[in-house]
């Protein structure tokens, strides 16, 4: 009884697809509309395989593959794909291909007997379109209103494709075990090889695994997969496309499998980049505008969009060029481990290079894990007296014109209520900017803000994106670092390049560029470089500098080099130990406290963050 009811089906079945599908010329109106029907609501146009995105370096090598949701794919052009490979699939999954509308009813029909015997889905009488249309499309459950509506699409897909596209579309889609999909990814993957370089063996190899990827999992699978690849190759031979030595010749090459596992290097830089690249988009698209004017429920509406657009970008295979070096890189990671004593202690380093304003290097933590709390670019701490540079004497010799021997009184201050200390809790009397400087006293700096006025000073301290300042900050204090919630390593490493670039700022960043497959430019940062102060300024700034590394407070981190400068910072309590500075080329910023404050004196005569700075700068 349950065999006459499942033919009966078939047959009813049967009899209603070929009637949706195939019109008489009386129903031309009722064809036209379904057309529509079609065109409405399967957007086959508009249709695109997602595929890996990659992250690379600065000199052009991969370090981070980015995967869609749905696994690791690269497709190719229809020139790229071998013949042999379009003529293998063609002959083992739809040897009626160039014949049929997108279905073939004499598979169906017989997939369904078989079916109706079993009383379940066993044989799927699939095409090539039809498995194109269900990876595409549907989902994979075997259900026959699965199946009617995979039959609609391909039906589509034949009507807006032809047959060399749906071919190519196939061939990038099919899923090749191992979350590879499409034989180019699988031939990198399995082979550590491009497509068009295997050999025909190899290529039926690979060829073996759609039909049943579980059963011909070449990693657990490989003889099962050989034993396929043979019979493919037996296929071949009797339909004269490879000839009988060919084929023997074939048979009898030895597989050697050469996995290449996902490129995933450089976690700290490559989780940095991919923050980037959303703010990246965000500012090309508009977002970043619409944002800050936006209420909380909009904001929300538009970072979903945001993120939508970003996936949508990602999906489409861009090449994500960057700045990061990897000599640097690794060299700033070993140095933030080997300088790290204390096991709670941790420590972030940003490089940047500030002739061509591209990160090079960041550190996000001594053993840090992608998409964990990046140091580097999310802590926002109190900057110490490394702010000063910016904040107050910057500032200071552009407004007065004054030099760097000129003096001012280093003795106890009081204003309003507010009576900062020198470190030492001494009084120094008059001292020179020099000498006020590199040794970090604090009254002098509280004095020099004070004279120029604190809305002044924090004009100077607006060319530079500190997300977190705000007015709030603008008081004396903030002139020896006491901000509200402070700056990041990133902001102080980027603010810092200005003393490299004559006085003037420009931004930097990780990407350099994004593009597509195909070279053309799809995104880049359009900074405009402006002027914080005139160079005059800036070579005094300069001379501070590096009197700060010859014989103040960051002496420990002196080398023999053609130019060396920076600040330190201690915040109260030793919570926060800063290093911000320059050589000729590079701009390096290094942090070092616990992520929950806690006073760390006893690490001050370490200097860890000396430490970290001159290792990362040395030879």
């Amino acid at each position: 009884m349950r065999k006459k009811l499942g033919v009966s089906f078939i047959v009813i079945m049967l009899i209603a697809l070929v009637a949706v599908l195939y019109f008489t010329a009386a129903e031309k109106k009722k064809y036209v509309s379904f057309h529509q029907f079609l065109d409405d609501n399967i957007p086959v146009s508009s249709m695109t395989l997602a595929q890996s995105s990659y992250i690379l370096d600065n000199s052009g090598r991969s370090i981070s593959e980015i995967s869609p949701q749905a696994g690791i794919r690269k497709n190719l052009i229809n020139e790229e794909i071998p013949q042999y490979v379009k003529d293998l699939f063609i002959l083992s999954e739809d040897q009626h291909f160039y014949e049929h509308a997108g279905f073939d009813l004499p598979a169906i029909g017989r997939a369904l007997l078989t079916n109706a015997e079993s009383d379940t889905i066993e044989q799927g009488g699939s095409t090539i379109t039809q498995q194109l249309a269900r990876n595409m499309f549907q989902s994979y459950d075997k259900t026959y209103n699965r199946k009617l509506k995979e039959l609609l699409y391909a039906y589509e897909l034949e009507r807006k494709w032809s047959k060399s596209e749906i071919l190519t579309q196939y061939i990038n889609a099919v899923y090749f075990a191992n979350n590879m999909y499409g034989i180019e990814a699988a031939a990198n993957y399995y082979f550590s090889s491009k497509s068009s370089d295997l050999s025909k063996a190899e290529l039926s190899f690979l060829a073996s695994i759609p039909n049943n990827p579980t059963i011909y999992d070449p990693l657990k699978h490989f003889e099962q997969t050989k034993k396929r690849q043979e019979r493919l190759i037996s296929l071949m031979e009797k339909e004269g496309k490879i000839s009988s030595s060919e084929a023997k010749k074939m048979t009898n090459e030895k597989i050697t499998l050469h996995v290449q596992k996902k490129t995933d290097l450089y976690p700290d830089y490559v989780s940095y980049v991919e923050d980037e690249l959303r703010a990246l988009v965000s500012e090309e698209k508009g977002y970043a505008k619409k944002i800050t004017k936006a209420n909380d429920k909009e904001k929300e509406i538009l970072s979903k969009e945001l993120d939508a657009e970003v996936q949508k970008l990602l999906e489409s295979g861009v090449i994500i060029h960057t700045g990061m070096d990897r000599s640097l890189q690794e060299k700033a990671v070993k140095a933030v481990k080997s300088s790290l004593i204390t096991a709670d202690v941790e420590a972030a380093a940003v490089v940047i290079d500030h002739k061509s304003h591209t990160i090079g290097a960041l550190v996000g933590g001594k053993n840090y894990k992608k998409y964990e709390f990046n140091r580097s670019y999310q802590a926002y701490r109190q900057p110490g007296s490394a702010i000063k540079p910016l904040l107050v004497y910057g500032p200071y010799l552009q407004e007065t014109g004054k030099g760097v021997k000129s003096t001012v009184n280093a003795d106890a201050f009081c204003k309003d209520g507010y009576c900062p200390q020198n470190y030492s809790g001494q009084d120094y009397g008059n001292v020179t900017l020099d000498q006020a400087f590199i040794h970090s006293y604090n009254t002098p700096a509280v004095r020099l803000a004070d004279s120029i006025g604190l809305k002044t000073a924090f004009s100077y301290l607006a060319h530079f994106p500190f997300k977190k300042v705000t007015e709030e900050d603008v008081h004396l204090s903030s002139a020896i670092g006491g901000f509200t919630v402070g700056m990041s390593p990133l902001e102080m490493t980027n603010a810092y390049t200005v003393f490299g670039n004559n006085g003037s700022f420009k931004s930097s960043h990780a990407i350099t560029s994004v593009t597509d497959a195909d070279g053309n430019l799809l995104y880049e940062w359009k900074e405009a470089e402006e002027t914080v102060w005139n160079k005059a300024t800036n070579d005094k700034m300069r001379t501070l500098l590096k009197h700060t590394v010859t014989s103040g407070t960051a002496k420990k981190a002196n080398f023999q080099a053609p130019y060396l400068g920076g600040k330190t910072g201690t915040t109260n309590d030793y919570k926060d130990y800063w290093m911000v500075g320059l050589s000729n080329d590079l701009t390096v910023g290094v942090w070092v406290g616990k992520d929950a404050p806690t006073n760390l004196k006893s690490i001050e005569s370490n200097a860890p963050h000396l430490s970290i700075w001159k290792k990362i700068l040395i030879p």
